[in-house]
């Protein structure tokens, strides 16, 4: 099944929240919802240590919040992991690391257009967990290739959960750490990365795509064989405009674009207004139709998301829950505006 599009409204999993049922209600009160990951209720619904579980080699220090990586552990762990790999509840993520998870799977979601999942991919992953030398184990020519394959598994098994909720299920892989392939500073090119990641997506089940907020090698992203592609087109409109053959490309292939459109952060929210925001994106649309982009294409394949996750504002949820409730208003009237069926 292809993803949803036409203006429909989703949002990334990160939630300030700490009172469980107020983000479940939150993400369900969007077209496509999700299980939100909650940071400030537990550090075990922190998004890198959800996708550690069952990791060989992972520290994981609760009371302090910190979460790394030992190169000694992972050799003695890696035999005992790896006689698990042909059990599929092995891989998912057990109500030790999200009762939010449990609680998603128990609801009753088959008349939504499509509900969706979320892990943390293995470029970020591998570029924020440090082995004892301080240094990032996407680094280690034998841990990386073993890290693929894991969190394949583990997207693999949580898409199919998913399904058995609604069969038209699809995942995030949450990269904020691809934006720093294409640093100086990464030690991790561009190459090597595009030959891991076409790896990668070779083994997770479809549909399957990327979420993230930076701004990384457009091209590269979209050249990726991805079904869907979330992105802060707030921050990051005038960069991706210029990406137009790529996206046509991506559009063409049946990719779906999430336009992360409403800012979430205090300050920002405040300067703007539903007007504002829509201009912004249509003008990024206009853009595209001057060069050479199906517009009637481009909404069918469109959604509408929040431009980030927020965890840092004073208000906590509040400016957050207020994106939501924007973005259901800008979806609703658009979706009224250009004559798009419910």
């Amino acid at each position: 099944m292809a993803i949803p599009g036409n203006l429909l409204t989703t949002a990334m999993a990160v939630m300030p929240h700490t009172d469980v049922q107020r983000a479940l209600s939150t993400a369900l009160s969007l077209d496509i919802p999700f299980w939100p990951q909650l940071p400030n209720f537990s550090y075990t619904e922190d998004m890198y240590v959800q996708a550690s579980e069952h990791f060989p080699g992972i520290c994981l220090d609760l009371s302090n919040r910190k979460l790394s990586f030992s190169t000694e552990k992972f050799i003695a762990e890696l035999e005992q992991t790896l006689a698990h790999f042909e059990e599929p509840g092995y891989f998912d993520v057990s109500p030790d690391y999200s009762v939010v998870y449990q609680q998603f799977l128990k609801l009753d979601l088959q008349d939504r257009p499509a509900i969706r999942g979320q892990l943390e991919g293995p470029i970020s992953f591998g570029f924020n967990v440090l082995d004892e030398s301080e240094r990032p184990i996407l680094f280690n020519d034998t841990v990386r290739p073993f890290m693929l394959e894991f969190m394949a598994r583990r997207i693999n098994v949580q898409l199919q959960k998913l399904k058995e909720r609604n069969a038209n299920a699809f995942m995030f892989v949450d990269e904020p750490g691809m934006q720093f392939l294409f640093s100086a500073l990464a030690g991790y090119g561009d190459i090597k990365a595009k030959t891991d990641l076409d790896q990668f997506f070779a083994m997770v089940e479809r549909p399957r795509g990327i979420h993230l907020c930076g701004n990384p090698d457009w091209d590269f992203l979209l050249g990726l064989d991805l079904d869907v592609l979330s992105l802060d087109i707030y921050t990051n409109a005038e960069i991706f405009s210029a990406y137009a053959t790529s996206i046509r490309r991506f559009l063409d292939r049946g990719g779906t674009i999430v336009w992360g459109i409403v800012p979430t952060s205090v300050e920002a929210f405040a300067k703007e207004n539903f007007q504002s925001l829509v201009s912004q994106l249509e003008n990024v649309w206009r853009g595209l139709r001057g060069k050479g982009i199906d517009f009637e294409q481009l909404l069918s394949r469109s959604l509408l998301s929040p431009a980030t996750c927020c965890l840092v504002n004073q208000d906590r949820e509040r400016t957050v829950e207020r994106a939501f409730d924007q973005i259901r208003h800008i979806s609703r009237l658009m979706r009224e505006h250009y004559r798009i069926a419910c």
